[in-house]
């Protein structure tokens, strides 16, 4: 009988150990076959890393672009578009009175938003929209005298900026001359309105002086933001409201008066370092605006040339941004914002990528009502008299 043959080295050991057939649950790995086994696992884990620094937690190079609760971005979408309304004008008697605020709580929103009143402001802003739509700011139109009289009040305005300069001072954020410019401005208020009013409407003021003066910032805050530029389209609105600005009026009360109130309020951001009101920051639209955002995206509705992407175009910026109020805007952020577009504006980034302007159009218009008409933060300080009314 031969002997057996002699054994390797590798089978000197067997390897052997239990794999359970049975359901007793498995808690760790076979380090040579890589099988389930019965045995517990180190008590130490392997993720623990007991002499280094735990590893950094995963964040993502970029937030969702919009800044809204999860169930809110869809309820924008499916939102109906805002439809422009006719302005219904006042007859006398008339009952003018100090506005006040009324707005507290979410309640009092959904009260404002099922009302003739919220419902007519907003259609006004859609008109105006309409009203410029395929325009140029520099296209011909019609200009009443009230209009020019608008117009010579905010140059006025923009000229005190030029005669009360910056203090210097440590802070980056509200130079505390803006409030020596604000407090003339509130003194000459009442004036600027006599210049265009007729003798019956002359009693307004008392009505349509605290949207004016609450338009172009907060004294004590040294701050502006949507909610201001959201006062200074109810002050248009009252006095379309008592018949001083007409339909025929609204391409230019869009092209020469909201165009240079808009220069007017980079000034003053410049200028005194304005903070920005309510800012959503980086995921928001804009640090300060809205509106024109609204009516610059309605002037470029069917160009020929000029798209959404078009925003991206270095040449398109400069050549047409004194033409058009959304190119205006995007080559402010530019000038104002360093680093990568994408990253200071993602938001606007993202709309770029949108087929036609009249979407962009329709898009903003909801955006508006959700992100700025339908925000208690927001619309706390809004005004509530006799021409709009609380309902």
């Amino acid at each position: 009988m031969e002997p057996p043959p002699p054994q390797s080295p590798r089978d000197e050991h067997p390897h052997t150990h239990s794999h359970s057939s049975t359901s007793i649950p498995t808690t760790g790995t076979c380090c040579k076959c890589g099988g389930a086994t019965t045995h517990a696992p180190p008590s130490q884990s392997p993720t623990s890393w007991p002499d280094l620094s735990s590893p950094p937690a995963y964040r993502p190079i970029r937030a969702p672009a919009l800044n809204l609760p999860p169930n809110n971005t869809q309820a924008i979408i499916l939102t109906p578009v805002p439809q422009s309304q006719e302005v219904p004008t006042i007859t006398p008697p008339f009952h003018f009175q100090i506005p006040s605020k009324k707005i507290t709580s979410p309640d009092d929103i959904r009260k404002f938003h099922d009302s003739p009143t919220s419902k007519n402001f907003l259609g006004f802003i859609v008109a105006l929209s309409e009203s410029i739509r395929g325009r140029k700011i520099s296209d011909p139109c019609h200009e009443s005298a009230t209009v020019s009289n608008i117009v010579s009040i905010i140059e006025n305005l923009s000229l005190w900026v030029d005669q009360i300069p910056p203090v210097q001072q440590s802070s980056r954020y509200g130079n505390i001359s803006y409030r020596t410019w604000h407090e003339r401005l509130t003194e000459n208020a009442e004036s600027f309105m006599l210049q265009f009013l007729p003798e019956d409407l002359k009693p307004s003021t008392i009505e349509i002086v605290p949207y004016f003066t609450d338009s172009f910032g907060n004294s004590s805050r040294i701050d502006y933001g949507t909610g201001h530029e959201t006062n200074f389209a109810a002050w248009l609105y009252c006095l379309a409201r008592m018949g001083i600005i007409k339909e025929e009026d609204y391409q230019a009360v869009v092209a020469r008066v909201f165009v240079k109130y808009l220069d007017l309020m980079r000034k003053l951001q410049l200028v005194y370092c304005l903070e920005p009101a309510g800012s959503h920051g980086v995921w928001g639209l804009d640090d300060y605006h809205f509106l024109p955002f609204i009516f610059g995206s309605s002037q470029l509705i069917d160009h020929k040339y000029m798209k959404p992407k078009s925003i991206h175009n270095e040449d398109i910026l400069d050549n047409f941004s004194s033409e058009y109020m959304y190119l205006s805007c995007i080559g402010f952020i530019k000038k104002v914002k360093k680093g990568p577009f994408a990253e200071h504006s993602p938001l606007l980034d993202d709309i770029s990528a949108v087929p036609n302007w009249k979407k962009v159009n329709s898009g903003m218009l909801k955006m508006y009502k959700a992100e700025v008409l339908e925000k208690v933060p927001i619309m706390q300080h809004f005004l509530f008299g006799w021409l709009i009314k609380w309902e």
